[in-house]
């Protein structure tokens, strides 16, 4: 029981952390300071922060431009989703 609350704690986390990684780098990015890698925000995604992350792109309206992220994000979760039900079945 103890796992299970231990991973809900660190997917809150990712997601958050992925989210709160795409405002800043939009935030820098419209004051023309230094950027966040965008391997970053796939990192963040690929380890447990996908649905933050692409929360974080259409809520501030990042990257969208980007097809790479439009559609590989909704495939990392796709993904995720994927696993989860795998593991779990």
């Amino acid at each position: 029981m103890f796992g299970g609350r231990l991973l809900g704690y660190f997917l809150f986390a990712i997601n958050f952390a992925g989210f709160v990684t795409v405002g800043v780098d939009k935030y820098k990015s419209r004051k023309r300071l230094w950027r966040i890698p965008e391997r970053v925000l796939f990192w963040f995604a690929i380890i447990g922060g996908s649905i933050g992350v692409y929360i974080g792109l259409l809520m501030f309206k990042h990257k969208t431009r980007r097809w790479y992220f439009m559609i590989g994000i909704p495939l990392i979760i796709a993904i995720q989703i994927g696993i989860a039900y795998m593991v779990t079945h």
